[in-house]
Protein backbone atom coordinates (compact mmCIF):
# COMPACT_ATOMS: atom_id res chain seq x y z
CA UNK A 1 0.00 0.00 0.00
CA UNK A 2 2.83 2.64 0.82
CA UNK A 3 4.32 1.39 -2.14
CA UNK A 4 1.31 2.19 -4.69
CA UNK A 5 1.10 5.68 -2.43
CA UNK A 6 4.60 6.46 -3.08
CA UNK A 7 4.40 5.55 -6.96
CA UNK A 8 1.38 7.67 -7.00
CA UNK A 9 2.64 10.43 -5.61
CA UNK A 10 6.04 10.36 -7.95
CA UNK A 11 3.91 10.09 -10.81
CA UNK A 12 1.23 12.94 -9.95
CA UNK A 13 4.91 15.27 -9.22
CA UNK A 14 6.34 14.19 -12.60
CA UNK A 15 2.88 14.46 -14.17
CA UNK A 16 2.76 18.34 -12.78
CA UNK A 17 6.22 19.13 -13.46
CA UNK A 18 6.19 18.67 -17.03
CA UNK A 19 2.51 20.59 -17.44
CA UNK A 20 3.61 23.64 -15.79
CA UNK A 21 7.50 23.28 -16.86
CA UNK A 22 6.01 23.14 -20.63
CA UNK A 23 3.07 26.26 -19.97
CA UNK A 24 6.01 28.38 -18.80
CA UNK A 25 8.38 27.28 -21.30
CA UNK A 26 6.08 27.94 -24.19
CA UNK A 27 5.19 31.73 -22.61
CA UNK A 28 8.85 32.23 -22.42
CA UNK A 29 9.33 31.22 -26.02
CA UNK A 30 5.98 33.42 -27.26
CA UNK A 31 8.03 36.56 -24.90
CA UNK A 32 11.45 35.77 -26.68
CA UNK A 33 13.34 34.87 -24.10
CA UNK A 34 15.20 31.82 -22.68
CA UNK A 35 13.42 28.87 -21.80
CA UNK A 36 15.53 28.53 -18.50
CA UNK A 37 13.31 31.78 -17.11
CA UNK A 38 10.41 29.42 -18.10
CA UNK A 39 11.63 26.60 -15.98
CA UNK A 40 12.11 28.70 -12.73
CA UNK A 41 9.56 30.37 -12.96
CA UNK A 42 7.18 27.27 -13.10
CA UNK A 43 9.43 25.90 -9.92
CA UNK A 44 8.21 28.76 -8.01
CA UNK A 45 5.02 27.64 -8.63
CA UNK A 46 4.53 24.73 -7.73
CA UNK A 47 6.86 24.62 -4.93
CA UNK A 48 6.51 24.19 -1.32
CA UNK A 49 7.24 27.97 -0.83
CA UNK A 50 4.10 29.50 -2.54
CA UNK A 51 0.86 28.52 -1.09
CA UNK A 52 -1.77 27.61 -1.64
CA UNK A 53 -0.13 26.29 -4.87
CA UNK A 54 2.59 24.10 -3.36
CA UNK A 55 1.65 21.43 -5.98
CA UNK A 56 4.71 18.71 -5.41
CA UNK A 57 4.23 15.81 -2.98
CA UNK A 58 7.91 14.21 -2.83
CA UNK A 59 10.45 17.26 -3.01
CA UNK A 60 13.08 14.57 -2.84
CA UNK A 61 12.00 12.69 -5.75
CA UNK A 62 12.56 16.27 -7.78
CA UNK A 63 15.76 17.12 -5.73
CA UNK A 64 16.83 13.36 -6.85
CA UNK A 65 15.25 14.17 -10.73
CA UNK A 66 17.21 17.40 -10.27
CA UNK A 67 20.80 15.69 -9.41
CA UNK A 68 20.25 13.85 -13.46
CA UNK A 69 20.22 16.85 -15.17
CA UNK A 70 22.84 18.21 -13.72
CA UNK A 71 24.95 15.29 -14.49
CA UNK A 72 22.93 15.10 -18.02
CA UNK A 73 23.37 19.21 -18.55
CA UNK A 74 27.44 19.35 -18.06
CA UNK A 75 27.68 15.98 -19.35
CA UNK A 76 26.84 17.55 -23.10
CA UNK A 77 28.31 20.85 -22.45
CA UNK A 78 31.08 19.15 -22.32
CA UNK A 79 30.64 16.98 -25.81
CA UNK A 80 30.95 20.63 -26.94
CA UNK A 81 35.01 20.25 -25.98
CA UNK A 82 37.39 18.01 -27.65
CA UNK A 83 40.49 18.15 -26.44
CA UNK A 84 41.87 19.15 -29.54
CA UNK A 85 39.33 22.49 -29.84
CA UNK A 86 40.35 23.36 -26.44
CA UNK A 87 44.11 24.00 -27.76
CA UNK A 88 42.92 25.57 -30.50
CA UNK A 89 41.56 28.11 -28.36
CA UNK A 90 44.64 29.57 -27.24
CA UNK A 91 46.74 30.89 -24.41
CA UNK A 92 44.92 34.46 -24.86
CA UNK A 93 41.76 33.37 -24.46
CA UNK A 94 43.12 30.78 -21.15
CA UNK A 95 44.89 34.48 -19.64
CA UNK A 96 41.39 36.27 -20.36
CA UNK A 97 38.99 33.45 -18.88
CA UNK A 98 41.70 33.13 -15.60
CA UNK A 99 41.52 36.91 -15.31
CA UNK A 100 37.98 36.65 -15.40
CA UNK A 101 37.17 33.78 -13.04
CA UNK A 102 39.69 35.04 -10.68
CA UNK A 103 39.07 38.65 -10.54
CA UNK A 104 35.15 38.58 -10.66
CA UNK A 105 35.55 36.11 -7.91
CA UNK A 106 38.07 37.69 -5.72
CA UNK A 107 35.94 41.37 -6.26
CA UNK A 108 32.73 39.32 -5.65
CA UNK A 109 33.69 37.25 -2.61
CA UNK A 110 35.15 40.80 -1.05
CA UNK A 111 32.01 42.71 -1.38
CA UNK A 112 30.16 39.61 -0.20
CA UNK A 113 32.20 39.26 2.83
CA UNK A 114 33.48 42.69 3.93
CA UNK A 115 30.51 44.58 2.82
CA UNK A 116 27.26 42.74 2.65
CA UNK A 117 28.72 40.93 5.57
CA UNK A 118 28.05 37.21 4.45
CA UNK A 119 29.07 34.35 6.01
CA UNK A 120 32.28 32.94 4.71
CA UNK A 121 30.63 29.96 2.48
CA UNK A 122 27.83 32.67 1.65
CA UNK A 123 30.49 34.75 -0.20
CA UNK A 124 32.06 31.86 -1.22
CA UNK A 125 29.26 30.77 -3.63
CA UNK A 126 28.13 33.81 -4.53
CA UNK A 127 31.18 34.65 -5.53
CA UNK A 128 31.56 31.92 -7.49
CA UNK A 129 27.80 32.33 -9.60
CA UNK A 130 28.50 35.53 -10.43
CA UNK A 131 32.09 34.45 -11.93
CA UNK A 132 29.82 32.50 -14.66
CA UNK A 133 29.00 33.72 -17.97
CA UNK A 134 26.54 31.48 -19.76
CA UNK A 135 28.19 30.12 -23.54
CA UNK A 136 25.05 28.28 -24.54
CA UNK A 137 23.11 32.07 -23.99
CA UNK A 138 25.96 33.99 -25.62
CA UNK A 139 26.40 31.76 -28.66
CA UNK A 140 22.30 32.24 -29.02
CA UNK A 141 22.35 35.67 -29.48
CA UNK A 142 25.93 36.24 -31.31
CA UNK A 143 24.16 33.41 -33.98
CA UNK A 144 20.88 35.43 -33.89
CA UNK A 145 22.24 38.95 -34.17
CA UNK A 146 24.84 37.38 -37.22
CA UNK A 147 28.01 38.63 -35.63
CA UNK A 148 29.77 35.25 -34.60
CA UNK A 149 32.23 35.11 -37.15
CA UNK A 150 33.59 38.56 -36.39
CA UNK A 151 36.89 38.55 -34.45
CA UNK A 152 35.53 39.86 -31.18
CA UNK A 153 33.13 36.97 -31.14
CA UNK A 154 35.62 34.77 -31.21
CA UNK A 155 37.14 35.75 -27.91
CA UNK A 156 34.45 35.58 -26.47
CA UNK A 157 33.49 32.10 -27.23
CA UNK A 158 36.75 31.19 -26.61
CA UNK A 159 37.16 33.09 -23.33
CA UNK A 160 33.30 31.32 -22.30
CA UNK A 161 34.57 27.88 -22.96
CA UNK A 162 38.00 28.47 -20.54
CA UNK A 163 35.59 29.67 -18.56
CA UNK A 164 33.22 27.11 -18.00
CA UNK A 165 35.92 24.73 -16.97
CA UNK A 166 37.65 26.78 -14.72
CA UNK A 167 34.57 27.62 -12.74
CA UNK A 168 33.46 23.93 -12.93
CA UNK A 169 36.91 23.48 -11.59
CA UNK A 170 36.66 25.70 -8.66
CA UNK A 171 33.38 24.30 -7.60
CA UNK A 172 34.73 21.15 -7.32
CA UNK A 173 37.54 22.25 -5.56
CA UNK A 174 35.04 24.66 -2.85
CA UNK A 175 32.42 21.87 -2.41
CA UNK A 176 35.57 19.63 -1.48
CA UNK A 177 37.11 22.02 0.96
CA UNK A 178 33.19 22.60 2.11
CA UNK A 179 32.99 19.51 3.17
CA UNK A 180 35.75 19.97 5.69
CA UNK A 181 33.77 22.76 7.40
CA UNK A 182 36.45 25.84 7.02
CA UNK A 183 38.74 27.21 4.66
CA UNK A 184 42.49 26.57 6.08
CA UNK A 185 44.94 26.73 3.69
CA UNK A 186 46.17 23.16 3.75
CA UNK A 187 42.37 22.10 3.14
CA UNK A 188 42.19 24.12 0.15
CA UNK A 189 45.89 22.81 -1.21
CA UNK A 190 44.48 19.73 -0.29
CA UNK A 191 41.16 20.07 -2.18
CA UNK A 192 42.78 21.17 -5.25
CA UNK A 193 45.40 18.53 -5.59
CA UNK A 194 42.59 16.39 -5.26
CA UNK A 195 40.40 17.73 -8.07
CA UNK A 196 43.51 18.30 -10.39
CA UNK A 197 44.58 15.05 -9.80
CA UNK A 198 41.19 13.85 -10.79
CA UNK A 199 40.77 15.80 -13.94
CA UNK A 200 44.25 14.82 -15.57
CA UNK A 201 43.95 11.61 -14.67
CA UNK A 202 40.60 11.68 -16.32
CA UNK A 203 41.99 12.93 -19.26
CA UNK A 204 45.49 11.27 -19.30
CA UNK A 205 44.29 7.82 -18.76
CA UNK A 206 40.67 8.33 -20.69
CA UNK A 207 41.81 9.76 -23.96
CA UNK A 208 43.58 6.40 -24.17
CA UNK A 209 40.93 4.15 -23.72
CA UNK A 210 37.46 6.01 -23.71
CA UNK A 211 37.60 7.59 -27.44
CA UNK A 212 38.82 3.92 -28.75
CA UNK A 213 35.64 2.34 -27.19
CA UNK A 214 32.98 4.39 -28.25
CA UNK A 215 34.14 4.28 -31.71
CA UNK A 216 34.19 0.49 -31.77
CA UNK A 217 30.90 0.79 -30.25
CA UNK A 218 29.82 2.74 -32.62
CA UNK A 219 31.22 0.62 -35.57
CA UNK A 220 27.89 -1.71 -35.13
CA UNK A 221 25.15 1.18 -35.76
CA UNK A 222 23.26 0.31 -32.44
CA UNK A 223 21.99 3.49 -30.80
CA UNK A 224 21.05 2.56 -28.24
CA UNK A 225 23.66 0.47 -27.16
CA UNK A 226 25.92 3.36 -27.81
CA UNK A 227 24.00 5.78 -25.76
CA UNK A 228 23.58 3.03 -22.77
CA UNK A 229 27.37 3.02 -22.75
CA UNK A 230 27.85 6.61 -23.03
CA UNK A 231 24.99 7.53 -19.93
CA UNK A 232 27.00 5.00 -18.24
CA UNK A 233 30.64 6.66 -18.86
CA UNK A 234 28.26 10.58 -17.68
CA UNK A 235 27.28 8.62 -14.47
CA UNK A 236 29.78 6.20 -13.96
CA UNK A 237 32.73 9.44 -13.91
CA UNK A 238 30.02 11.56 -11.57
CA UNK A 239 29.86 8.55 -8.91
CA UNK A 240 33.81 8.91 -8.80
CA UNK A 241 33.57 12.51 -8.67
CA UNK A 242 31.32 12.04 -5.91
CA UNK A 243 33.14 9.39 -3.80
CA UNK A 244 36.27 11.36 -3.49
CA UNK A 245 34.34 14.55 -2.99
CA UNK A 246 33.72 16.89 -5.04
CA UNK A 247 31.02 17.79 -7.77
CA UNK A 248 28.95 15.41 -10.09
CA UNK A 249 28.96 18.29 -12.40
CA UNK A 250 32.92 17.73 -12.94
CA UNK A 251 32.79 14.16 -13.54
CA UNK A 252 29.93 14.95 -16.26
CA UNK A 253 31.43 17.29 -17.86
CA UNK A 254 34.87 15.78 -18.20
CA UNK A 255 33.17 12.43 -19.27
CA UNK A 256 31.53 14.97 -21.88
CA UNK A 257 35.34 15.82 -23.37
CA UNK A 258 36.38 12.39 -23.46
CA UNK A 259 33.21 11.40 -25.52
CA UNK A 260 34.30 14.54 -28.23
CA UNK A 261 37.29 12.75 -28.85
CA UNK A 262 35.33 9.62 -30.43
CA UNK A 263 34.36 9.85 -34.23
CA UNK A 264 30.92 9.33 -33.36
CA UNK A 265 30.26 12.13 -30.80
CA UNK A 266 28.00 14.20 -33.00
CA UNK A 267 26.03 10.87 -32.96
CA UNK A 268 25.97 10.31 -29.55
CA UNK A 269 25.32 13.99 -28.81
CA UNK A 270 22.24 13.87 -30.80
CA UNK A 271 21.58 10.58 -28.96
CA UNK A 272 21.75 12.40 -25.83
CA UNK A 273 20.46 15.71 -26.03
CA UNK A 274 16.75 15.18 -25.64
CA UNK A 275 17.35 13.00 -22.67
CA UNK A 276 19.32 16.16 -21.36
CA UNK A 277 16.60 18.39 -22.20
CA UNK A 278 13.91 16.84 -20.18
CA UNK A 279 16.04 16.24 -17.17
CA UNK A 280 17.37 20.19 -17.49
CA UNK A 281 14.34 21.43 -17.76
CA UNK A 282 13.52 19.29 -14.12
CA UNK A 283 16.55 20.53 -12.67
CA UNK A 284 15.51 24.38 -13.03
CA UNK A 285 12.46 23.61 -11.92
CA UNK A 286 13.89 22.01 -8.85
CA UNK A 287 15.99 25.21 -8.53
CA UNK A 288 12.84 27.16 -9.22
CA UNK A 289 11.34 25.29 -6.33
CA UNK A 290 13.60 25.49 -3.73
CA UNK A 291 13.51 29.75 -4.04
CA UNK A 292 11.66 30.99 -0.95
CA UNK A 293 10.24 33.87 -2.65
CA UNK A 294 8.97 35.08 0.38
CA UNK A 295 12.78 36.21 1.29
CA UNK A 296 12.20 38.62 -1.32
CA UNK A 297 12.86 41.44 0.75
CA UNK A 298 16.28 40.18 2.75
CA UNK A 299 17.92 39.35 -1.06
CA UNK A 300 16.58 41.95 -3.40
CA UNK A 301 19.32 44.96 -2.10
CA UNK A 302 22.05 42.51 -2.37
CA UNK A 303 21.20 40.94 -5.25
CA UNK A 304 20.93 44.01 -6.87
CA UNK A 305 24.37 45.37 -6.04
CA UNK A 306 26.09 41.94 -6.88
CA UNK A 307 24.30 41.80 -10.49
CA UNK A 308 26.08 45.25 -10.80
CA UNK A 309 29.08 44.26 -8.97
CA UNK A 310 29.18 41.25 -11.52
CA UNK A 311 28.59 43.34 -14.48
CA UNK A 312 31.24 46.07 -13.50
CA UNK A 313 34.17 43.26 -12.53
CA UNK A 314 33.62 41.38 -15.65
CA UNK A 315 33.87 44.52 -18.00
CA UNK A 316 36.77 45.77 -15.93
CA UNK A 317 38.91 42.44 -15.71
CA UNK A 318 38.04 40.94 -19.39
CA UNK A 319 38.71 44.68 -21.15
CA UNK A 320 42.32 44.94 -19.45
CA UNK A 321 43.27 41.64 -19.79
CA UNK A 322 42.13 41.79 -23.51
CA UNK A 323 44.20 44.86 -24.28
CA UNK A 324 47.04 43.12 -22.41
CA UNK A 325 47.14 40.42 -25.06
CA UNK A 326 47.29 42.95 -27.75
CA UNK A 327 43.90 43.36 -28.65
CA UNK A 328 42.90 46.92 -29.80
CA UNK A 329 40.41 48.92 -27.70
CA UNK A 330 37.41 48.48 -30.16
CA UNK A 331 38.08 44.50 -30.03
CA UNK A 332 38.55 44.83 -26.19
CA UNK A 333 35.14 46.29 -25.13
CA UNK A 334 33.17 44.31 -27.49
CA UNK A 335 34.34 41.75 -25.81
CA UNK A 336 34.17 43.08 -22.38
CA UNK A 337 30.29 43.67 -23.00
CA UNK A 338 30.17 40.40 -24.31
CA UNK A 339 31.10 38.77 -21.61
CA UNK A 340 30.01 41.04 -18.62
CA UNK A 341 26.94 39.90 -17.89
CA UNK A 342 25.10 36.38 -18.58
CA UNK A 343 25.06 34.04 -15.68
CA UNK A 344 22.77 31.10 -17.06
CA UNK A 345 22.71 27.20 -16.52
CA UNK A 346 26.04 27.08 -14.70
CA UNK A 347 25.49 29.70 -12.16
CA UNK A 348 22.39 27.64 -10.84
CA UNK A 349 24.56 25.08 -10.79
CA UNK A 350 26.69 26.55 -8.69
CA UNK A 351 23.75 27.75 -6.41
CA UNK A 352 22.77 24.13 -5.90
CA UNK A 353 26.12 23.36 -4.86
CA UNK A 354 25.83 25.40 -1.71
CA UNK A 355 22.87 24.04 -0.85
CA UNK A 356 23.98 20.20 -1.11
CA UNK A 357 26.61 21.48 1.38
CA UNK A 358 24.15 22.60 3.75
CA UNK A 359 26.24 24.90 5.03
CA UNK A 360 25.27 28.42 2.97
CA UNK A 361 21.88 30.67 3.96
CA UNK A 362 18.38 30.24 3.01
CA UNK A 363 18.60 32.80 0.62
CA UNK A 364 21.57 32.19 -1.43
CA UNK A 365 19.62 29.97 -3.67
CA UNK A 366 16.85 32.54 -4.74
CA UNK A 367 18.82 35.35 -4.50
CA UNK A 368 21.19 33.40 -7.38
CA UNK A 369 17.78 32.63 -9.30
CA UNK A 370 16.42 35.98 -9.32
CA UNK A 371 20.16 37.03 -10.53
CA UNK A 372 20.23 34.68 -13.47
CA UNK A 373 17.24 35.59 -13.98
CA UNK A 374 18.01 39.57 -14.71
CA UNK A 375 21.62 38.75 -16.30
CA UNK A 376 19.92 36.35 -18.80
CA UNK A 377 17.42 38.64 -19.87
CA UNK A 378 19.79 41.66 -20.01
CA UNK A 379 22.55 39.50 -22.01
CA UNK A 380 21.14 40.29 -25.44
CA UNK A 381 21.11 44.21 -24.79
CA UNK A 382 24.47 44.22 -23.48
CA UNK A 383 25.80 42.19 -26.21
CA UNK A 384 23.91 44.51 -28.98
CA UNK A 385 25.25 47.21 -26.80
CA UNK A 386 28.75 46.38 -27.17
CA UNK A 387 28.42 46.26 -31.14
CA UNK A 388 27.35 50.40 -31.34
CA UNK A 389 29.04 51.72 -28.61
CA UNK A 390 33.09 51.42 -28.92
CA UNK A 391 33.03 52.75 -31.97
CA UNK A 392 31.49 55.97 -30.47
CA UNK A 393 33.96 56.21 -27.93
CA UNK A 394 37.47 55.58 -29.60
CA UNK A 395 39.15 57.03 -32.41
CA UNK A 396 38.86 56.09 -35.93
CA UNK A 397 42.39 55.59 -36.02
CA UNK A 398 41.70 52.62 -33.16
CA UNK A 399 39.01 51.09 -35.14
CA UNK A 400 41.72 50.68 -38.40
CA UNK A 401 44.13 48.75 -36.55
CA UNK A 402 41.42 45.79 -35.42
CA UNK A 403 43.50 44.29 -38.53
CA UNK A 404 46.32 44.16 -37.19
CA UNK A 405 45.44 42.43 -34.02
CA UNK A 406 47.72 39.27 -33.38
CA UNK A 407 44.98 36.96 -32.09
CA UNK A 408 44.79 33.61 -32.13
CA UNK A 409 41.04 31.96 -33.40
Amino acid sequence: MVTEIAIGQIIQDFSVIMIIASAMAFISYKLKQPLVIGYIIAGIIIGPHTPPFSLILNQDILNLFAEMGVILLLFVVGMEFPIEKLRRIGKKALIIASSEAFGTFSIGFSVSFFILHFSLFDSAFAALAISVTSTVIIMKVLEELDIIKEEASYIILGVAIMEDIIIISMLAVLQSVSTSGNLSIVDILISISITMAFIFGVLLLGSKIIPKLINFIGKFHQHEVLLLVVLGLAFGLSFLSYQIGISVATGAFFAGVLIAESKVHAVTRILATPIRDMFGAIFFVSVGALMDMSLLLIFIIPASILVVVSIAAKFLTVFLSSKSQGFNSVTSMKAAFGLSSSGGELALVVAKGGVDTGLTSAFLLPMIGAMTIITTFISPYMIKLGWRVPEKVFSKNDEQDKGKDKSEK
